[in-house]
């Protein structure tokens, strides 16, 4: 049994009485474990007010405050590859993650994460990522060092006075007349869950997206996402006609198998440029990854 060596949060949202259970409301909002898990955690005082306060089974449902568990998995696979800090100081972290590893803890992970790892290489338990990437992406990822400072970073990802460029390496077939385009559409949560589809109506989802070169069957691209939807770039690049190397999530959903450490997703966050809102000077971070399909 692996158990977190740091909490993990959920807020108790603001609905209509009668109001449910503390347990009711845990086994709704996390579905994927048994009641009978949630109900032996609290017993157990594994499940904390905001306070650090162990609840009860008949402390009362609280609106807008916010509950502490410690994820707990029965067996969590490794991730064999190493992340990087790019920068650090008081204020921000800037790091460079691989393939695989997720930014938070989720699913079968718990310690193997971004977050967790940097927490354990810097000391700092008040880290928290600023922004995140998908597990199979690899590239930068921004966290705040202090939460005094927290919400001048966050404010520059809301207001999108971010500047964010991937790469990607993608299938390539024929001769394209077309190497530059701006995609704009509407994207939302699909069936499964994780993956999601572009539906008709008001644009949410906005990229730029530039064809570098080609070699063989095989496209190199530049990305430079508006917006900030999960699986925007996944979704808009398949859309055009060029899924990504490795995805096995879009155009089509494959059997889910073992997961394969030799084919990543051939997807890298590259780089990121902003006016730093502490000391309003212009600063850009860049990956010293690679994508294996160029090597």
């Amino acid at each position: 049994m692996t158990i977190s060596k740091y909490h993990s949060t959920v807020l108790m949202p603001e609905i209509k009485k009668p109001y449910p259970s503390i347990l009711d409301f845990l086994t709704k909002r996390f579905p994927s474990i048994d009641r009978e898990i949630w109900e032996a955690r609290i017993i157990a005082g594994k499940v904390l007010t905001q306070k650090g306060d162990p609840i009860s089974l008949t402390m009362p449902y609280t609106p807008l405050k916010r509950l502490h568990y410690f994820r707990e998995i029965a067996r969590e696979p490794p991730i064999p590859f190493t992340e990087k800090i790019i920068f650090c100081n008081a204020d921000l972290l800037v790091a460079c993650k691989p393939h695989f590893l997720p930014v938070i803890p989720g699913g079968p992970y718990v310690n193997e994460c971004l977050l967790n790892r940097l927490k354990e290489k810097t000391g700092n338990e008040n880290l928290s990522p600023i922004n995140r990437i998908d597990r199979e992406t690899a590239g930068l990822v921004l966290f705040s060092m202090n939460p005094k400072t927290r919400g001048r970073y966050q404010e520059l990802f809301m207001n999108r006075r971010v500047e964010k460029t991937y790469s990607a390496v993608t299938t390539y077939s024929g001769v394209w007349k077309e190497n530059r385009w701006t995609v704009e559409n509407r994207i939302i949560q699909g069936d499964p869950w994780f993956r999601m589809k572009v539906v008709p109506g008001k644009p949410n989802a906005v990229s730029k997206i530039s064809m570098v070169k080609t070699r063989g069957d095989k496209a190199l691209f530049k990305m430079s996402p508006v917006t900030g939807k999960k699986h925007q770039l996944r979704l808009h690049l398949s859309g055009l006609g060029f899924p990504i190397l490795n995805d096995r999530v879009y155009p089509e959903l494959l059997p889910e198998k073992k997961v394969d450490f030799t084919a990543p997703l051939q997807l890298l966050a590259e780089k990121i440029r902003f006016k730093d809102p502490l000391s309003g000077k212009k600063v850009s971070y860049t990956s010293d990854r690679h994508l294996v399909w160029l090597d």
